[in-house]
């Protein structure tokens, strides 16, 4: 038995998926409202139309009521400390954040932040290249599964791979969250370039920097660099970087159009940009890239004197 808190797109595809083999699945919402809608029609018409649930998934707002098994965690970034705070103690149920980012008070990754709220929890991440429409339809996804111990790792993976869900695990919890922090970031850079016209080959160039800058970043806190060469990394920068799907590749896409970007979508890599930027900074580590999108976030910088002022870097060795 499986309990996800959060019924946003992306938690309510994986109760799909869970579910749709057989798996009792339990869905928690905050909002009544949306506990009754859901339970009523038996889909998350707001989030994933169309998309119906599974009779092994029961949705509730009573969160005492969620069996024992582990809890999944698929909040937003910068909600997951609130949450956490507010949720009961799961004593030894497995907590698997279900999130990417950096918190921005205190720059630290998800699973460090379920530490922070719950000491001594078995936490964990599931991170990788995947939209909540893909997984709930049924389509092929692979993903990776990062905890520290290996006991509680396995179980999770065999747990929560389904039909279409491919698990892969790690113990490299570090480099896992980077790379799915950072290619948020990275994906706004890509956007940007992409709106403003700067072409497919830019696109390509702040694909392969941005990701010479997430290794840095890995390596210093460390993490694997094979880890980053995976779908953590490298996997879930392609899909980030070049998708309309993705919520931070059209708020970069509005960015370089000039557009106005809806304010009720949440956009991770705007916080974890910030994030990074001072993280990197008090590691004394290089990271230009990010350091254009703060500056596209806050005004200070256009598309083009960004481009310009990553362009006329000195020149060096790749």
């Amino acid at each position: 038995m499986t309990s996800v808190i959060g019924a946003g797109a992306f938690g309510t595809a994986l109760a799909i998926s869970l579910a749709r083999d057989g798996s009792e699945v339990t869905l928690w919402a905050r909002d009544a409202a949306q506990v009754a809608a859901m339970s009523a029609t038996r889909e998350n018409a707001a989030r994933l139309p169309d998309l119906g649930f599974p009779d092994a998934l029961k949705v509730t707002g009573d969160v005492e009521s969620l069996p024992e098994g582990p809890v999944l965690l698929a909040v937003p970034m910068q909600k997951l400390r609130a949450a956490l705070q507010d949720l009961p103690d799961f004593g030894a149920r497995p907590l698997v954040a279900c999130c990417k980012g950096i918190e921005l008070t205190s720059r630290l990754s998800p699973v460090q932040v379920i530490g922070d709220v719950r000491p001594g929890a078995r936490a964990a991440i599931l991170t990788g290249p995947s939209f909540a429409q893909d997984i709930a339809k049924g389509l092929p996804t692979a993903l990776t599964l990062a905890c520290d111990d290996d006991d509680t790792g396995r179980d999770l993976q065999t747990t929560l791979t389904t039909a279409n869900i491919r698990l892969y695990r790690t113990v490299d919890v570090p480099g896992a969250e980077i790379g799915g922090a950072v290619k948020n970031v990275m994906a706004i850079a890509c956007g940007a370039a992409i709106g403003a016209g700067l072409g497919e080959s830019a696109r390509a160039a702040l694909m392969t920097r941005g990701y010479a800058e997430m290794l840095r970043m890995a390596l210093a806190i460390g993490a694997r660099a094979e880890t980053l060469a995976g779908l953590s990394g490298f996997g879930d920068l392609t899909l980030t970087c070049t998708s309309r799907l993705s919520r931070n590749y059209r708020y970069g896409l509005s960015i370089g159009e000039g557009a106005p970007f809806d304010p009720s979508v949440t956009v991770e890599g705007a916080a974890t940009a910030r994030a990074l930027q001072a993280r990197a900074r008090a590691m004394r580590l290089d990271m230009p890239i990010t350091d254009a999108v703060v500056g596209l976030i806050d005004g200070s910088r256009t598309v083009k004197e960004a481009m310009t002022d990553l362009l006329s870097r000195p020149l060096k060795e790749e």
